[in-house]
């Protein structure tokens, strides 16, 4: 039985992890960063933050967005998305033994989120690289193609077929992260906008 557009993009936000609009030129304190390589290493070791922002996708057919709450550790991850989409919230979570998602529709549960999104809409995202591309980097796992700015900061990385493009930055603690970008393939677009990035004092 297909799902109804409101409770598939709910699903799909959950999963992906993108959000809202773009084209702004990049806030006048962004032109302050340092040079990228000076904390390549510090991004590449930060596996315990927080963020919370807007999330936004947009297909052929509709346009739909949320709130996003993200929280990361190296041993577990938790995403809770809320909005005006009509299913309320959505909450994603994930640890060694595997992804539950759950939803006003139930909860559903696998062994990885792309296992989850696939079982659950028949096509999926690549999720787990989400975890890098929000911080700018891509996942080591996987070739790709970088093309930076004069800083070293990435201005698009494309990798397993999706383009990712890096509108601002924010400072968080002693690093830059990404405070706006964007997402593409195949007709979907999607877009994150961080409101507030917070490190653990481990990564600050």
């Amino acid at each position: 039985m297909k799902r109804s557009l409101a409770s598939v993009s709910a699903l799909l936000f959950t999963l992906a992890l993108l959000a809202g609009c773009a084209g702004r030129a990049p806030a006048p304190e962004s032109q302050m960063r340092g040079q990228w390589s000076d904390q390549q290493s510090r991004l590449e070791a930060m596996n315990n933050w927080q963020l919370t922002g807007k999330v936004g996708l947009r297909t052929p057919e509709d346009s739909v967005s949320a709130n996003l709450d993200w929280w990361q550790s190296p041993t577990y991850y938790r995403l809770l998305l809320s909005g005006p989409f009509g299913s309320g919230r959505s909450t994603l979570e994930g640890n060694d033994q595997g992804v539950t998602l759950i939803t006003s529709e139930g909860r559903f549960q696998a062994d990885t989120p792309e296992a989850l999104m696939e079982e659950q809409l028949g096509w999926s995202l690549p999720v787990s690289a989400l975890d890098y591309w929000v911080r700018g980097l891509p996942t080591p796992d996987a070739s790709y193609q970088r093309e930076t700015d004069a800083k070293g900061y990435p201005l698009y990385l494309q990798q397993q077929g999706w383009e990712i493009a890096y509108r601002d930055w924010v400072a968080a603690g002693d690093v830059w992260l990404p405070r706006r970008l964007v997402m593409s393939q195949k007709g979907l677009r999607a877009t994150l906008v961080v409101n507030q990035w917070r490190l653990e004092p481990d990564d600050e």
